[in-house]
């Protein structure tokens, strides 16, 4: 049963936008996180997630976000430092009724802040939302 589930996740993971081969930089990460399924995002591109200090461009971002971690909008502009074109943000916060728990009106106003708007929620992992925020695509000339 637990193969299923897993499968379950990493297609589910698929649908937010990993894939094989991408970069992901992590950042806040704190005891509380869902190891489970940063192993499953780490199974799905095939390599260990990159952390804060990582300088390279990245195909996607991994955000651990509590509503005592600060001003959300400072940690997603900071987050997107290193993303590359076309790149994607994964916001987590732990769900509602958890402590430190984001209402999803205060994540909207966040990412439209930062740049960024909500393409979606996932739903990857027990304790934890899952929101992927992507860049508005510019108009093609």
């Amino acid at each position: 049963m637990q193969g299923q589930a897993e499968a379950a996740q990493a297609t589910m993971l698929t649908k937010v936008g990993f894939a094989a081969g991408q970069i992901v930089q992590e950042f806040a990460w704190d005891d509380d996180v869902d190891e489970d399924l940063r192993l499953a995002i780490e199974e799905v591109v095939g390599s260990p997630l990159e952390d804060e200090g990582y300088t390279d461009g990245a195909d996607a971002v991994l955000v651990w976000f509590r509503a005592d971690d600060g001003d959300l909008v400072d940690t997603l502009v900071d987050a997107l430092t290193n993303l590359v074109d076309r790149g994607f943000l994964v916001l987590c916060t732990p769900r509602a009724g958890r402590r430190g728990h984001v209402e999803p009106s205060d994540i909207e106003d966040a990412a439209v802040t930062a740049g960024l708007h909500p393409a979606g929620v996932a739903n990857v992992s027990r304790n934890w939302t899952v929101a992927r925020l992507v860049a508005p695509r510019s108009a093609r000339r």
